[in-house]
């Protein structure tokens, strides 16, 4: 966790700039995840980044509890919500495991653009399961690398592999396909609400998973 740390904490400066190419799958599944959000709703954003979705949505939910295990991303997070002003929003540099997050305390739990580069994506799905509340949502977007991709990006996603295997990149970079996220998300404690897949240079896949109430 320490290396992922210092790369993503290395990465924040420029990351905003980086993801440019990139906005019109994040405004849509931005767009996307609005539809899904409700006044009363208590949501952690994990993996939130330089917190651009989180300060997009405050103004829909009751409150964001959003995470990152860059502490310098959060710096720039909370800098965003000063400048627009938005007060219902808590940025904190931990990660989901941390004990203070309690079971089923969340009606909404957020995972932008993160899932592809965790090396335990069953192990956090399964820990967004026991955080939601009965019927609560996970909504989550993930670049498809083992999808469509431009020339461009093709190349650009090729470098960047070799990359992590030779260390450079100390996150590991999965080339997901929206079946492999089917399989990933779905089980008998989720339900697919709604899916969409996302294209413009590269392949995103966004969905929404209803957690299956207590019987």
């Amino acid at each position: 966790m320490n290396k992922s740390k210092k790369f993503w904490d290395s990465a924040s400066k420029n990351y905003d700039k980086t993801e440019e190419r990139f906005e019109y799958i994040h405004s849509k599944s931005r767009k996307n995840a609005k539809k899904y959000l409700e006044n009363s709703n208590v949501v952690l954003d994990y993996g939130c980044g330089t917190g651009t979705v989180s300060c997009e949505i405050a103004g829909y939910v009751k409150e964001i509890h959003a995470i990152d295990i860059s502490s310098k991303m959060i710096e720039i997070a909370k800098e965003k919500a000063v400048d627009k002003k938005i007060e219902n929003v808590t940025f904190s540099q931990t990660d989901i495991f941390d004990e203070k997050h309690k079971k089923e305390s969340y009606d909404r739990i957020l995972a932008f653009n993160m899932l592809h580069t965790i090396p335990n994506p069953k192990d956090v799905v399964q820990r967004i399961d026991e955080l939601l509340k009965p019927n609560g949502l996970f909504i989550s977007v993930t670049p498809c690398l083992g999808g469509k991709l431009s020339f461009l990006v093709g190349l650009q996603i090729r470098l960047v592999q070799i990359m992590c295997r030779i260390g450079i990149i100390p996150v590991p970079i999965r080339r997901l396909k929206s079946s492999d996220l089917d399989d990933l998300i779905i089980n008998k404690n989720f339900q697919t609400v709604d899916s969409e897949k996302i294209y413009k240079g590269a392949s995103s896949y966004f969905i929404v998973a209803k957690k299956n109430s207590k019987k």
